[in-house]
């Protein structure tokens, strides 16, 4: 090897989940992480045991409401939408917000790009961990609603809104893809959070900022006056999800939400990319 050849040799940098795994152990493990997903868990439980408490008699009450109702599956998927309007935008900006911003208040933002992790990778593992943890909470909180709900009201087949009933594979099936869904849209307020991180160095107010940017998209999505500017906003396909429960599935609306869940990721990530490489680290 030259002297030339020698100067400008580095040595190969094996991949590695390390850095991944340690990011999503720390942001998992939090206390106050912890207690968060508990009680999103538990919304789930209550909710189901209070659809239980009020189920209607035979004969009673509507009768596609009473249909839904004999199968379980239906609790899981009250939570989750219910979550979908408030608490899990919340959870998400709460720690979209801490990524970049959590890093540079404790003053370890400098030192991890010193090392050989780059701003790129870094954003990267961020994004990557972020989108699991979202993956995962989503997943916690069908399966609890789920769960208690299966225990309650069986496994009995599902009432659509077409009017039909489903068996409970397909059902599960339906269900499942409803939860994939709801994640997505998640992600994009991820990914969204995560630029707002890279604007700050207070966890809080990054994620402050950003539950303001999502309550005002739905003040702004529930004004008539404005539905020509509903399509762009960020939460206007998120209930798109029940589309899914008719027969067949109605994929229009859905796709659209996936396609602007998409859209709003690449944005928020863009800008994020932009604003961490050019951002002089002081912190």
């Amino acid at each position: 090897m030259s002297v030339a050849e020698a100067s400008t040799w580095r040595p190969h940098r094996r991949f590695s989940t390390r850095f991944y795994r340690s990011e999503l152990r720390l942001m998992s493990l939090r206390r106050r992480n912890i207690a968060g997903v508990a009680a999103l868990a538990a919304l789930p439980i209550v909710i189901a045991i209070v659809m239980f408490a009020t189920k209607p008699g035979p004969g009673e009450g509507p009768p596609l409401f009473a249909g839904m109702l004999d199968n379980g599956l239906i609790a899981a998927l009250a939570g989750l939408g219910i979550e979908l309007a408030l608490f899990l935008p919340i959870a998400v900006s709460v720690i979209a917000g801490d990524t970049i911003a959590g890093e540079a208040n404790i003053g370890t933002l400098r030192y991890l790009l010193t090392t050989p992790v780059g701003r790129v990778r870094l954003l990267a593992v961020k994004f990557a961990s972020l989108v699991t943890w979202i993956f995962a909470v989503v997943a916690i909180v069908g399966f609890t609603g789920g769960l208690t709900g299966v225990i309650l009201f069986g496994t009995g087949d599902m009432a659509t809104l077409s009017g039909t009933t489903i068996p409970f594979g397909e059902a599960f099936l339906r269900v499942l893809e409803a939860a994939v869904y709801m994640a997505l849209c998640l992600v994009a307020v991820g990914a969204i959070g995560m630029f707002v991180s890279t604007l700050t160095e207070q966890p809080i107010g990054g994620a402050v900022a950003m539950m303001m940017f999502v309550i005002i998209s739905q003040i702004l999505g529930a004004i008539t006056q404005l539905d020509w500017l509903h399509p762009y906003l960020i939460s206007h396909y998120w209930t798109s999800y029940i589309d899914l429960l008719r027969d067949p599935a109605a994929w229009d609306q859905v796709g659209m939400g996936l396609l602007s869940a998409l859209l709003w990721t690449a944005l928020g990530l863009s800008a994020a990319w932009a604003r961490l490489t050019t951002k002089d680290i002081t912190s």
